[in-house]
């Protein structure tokens, strides 16, 4: 994460956050969030480019959470998220996690991560953690027990 183009993807990304959901519906973590010891960061690279973001954050309930995932624009639909979620889901199952869990949006900007998600298996489901559900959310969840 100390890398130049990594701190650009996910400054990209903080600001399409904030572009597309409304202020009280933003989750995404900044850096310094993605420092904290719960969290572990990956980035898949296309030659000297980072083409994707992504990281994982363990709840204290034994389940854990997707967050940060994005794509470069120059990247996008070359597997890079994939290659980046199966990662997550992987690491998460040999951690013991027992859920994997997610927030995002509902905006048409959100259906290509959706998506994603659903490709891997993750299904529709309540609010989580400390997040409500306030309308504008989808959280999505599978189950790695």
């Amino acid at each position: 994460m100390s890398g130049e183009e990594t701190r650009a993807l996910l400054a990209l990304h903080l600001a399409g956050m904030w572009a597309d959901s409304p202020p009280d519906n933003v989750h995404a973590l900044d850096l310094t969030g993605l420092t904290i010891p719960e969290v572990t960061v990956w980035t898949a690279w296309a030659g000297p480019r980072v083409a994707a973001v992504g990281a994982l954050k363990t709840l204290p309930d034994g389940t854990a959470e997707v967050k940060s995932m994005r794509t470069h624009p120059d990247f996008l639909r070359q597997g890079a998220a994939q290659a980046i979620l199966d990662t997550i889901i992987a690491v998460a199952k040999a951690r013991g996690v027992r859920r994997l869990s997610l927030e995002t949006g509902s905006l048409p900007s959100f259906g290509p991560a959706v998506a994603l998600y659903h490709s891997r298996g993750f299904e529709e489901g309540p609010a989580f953690s400390h997040y409500t559900d306030g309308g504008f959310s989808r959280f999505l969840h599978l189950d790695l027990a």
